[in-house]
């Protein structure tokens, strides 16, 4: 199964297992990893699943939809790596993919 690297808000770095056919979100979820919210459930329609994408992946994801960037402009934390993992489908090719979980708004 392909990896993925998670970061906490306190900067504990976890390294998981994903089940390709997942979002990243729902990867983060299924291991228990509680500060992601994730309030709507994957609906793209809040935005507390905000992560911050390594550089090194920017270019293999998939681009931004305008619903995902509206919820985004609502984030202070949000930068240029800020992604709604909810968004974001898990695969092979994202092995390795590393996150940190964005500060609560």
């Amino acid at each position: 199964m392909p990896k993925l690297i998670v970061v906490t808000r306190e900067g504990e770095e976890r390294e998981i297992e994903g089940e390709s056919g997942l979002s990243v979100m729902e990867v983060i979820r299924d291991a228990g990893i509680d500060e992601l919210l994730a309030l709507c459930g994957g609906c793209c329609s809040c935005a507390t699943c905000h992560v911050h994408v390594d550089p090194a992946f920017i270019g293999q994801l998939p681009p931004m939809g305008e619903d995902e960037n509206d919820l985004l402009d609502s984030s202070d934390d949000r930068n240029e790596y800020s992604r709604l993992s909810c968004q974001l489908p898990f695969d092979a090719s994202l092995d390795g993919l590393k996150v940190k979980i964005a500060a609560e708004d």
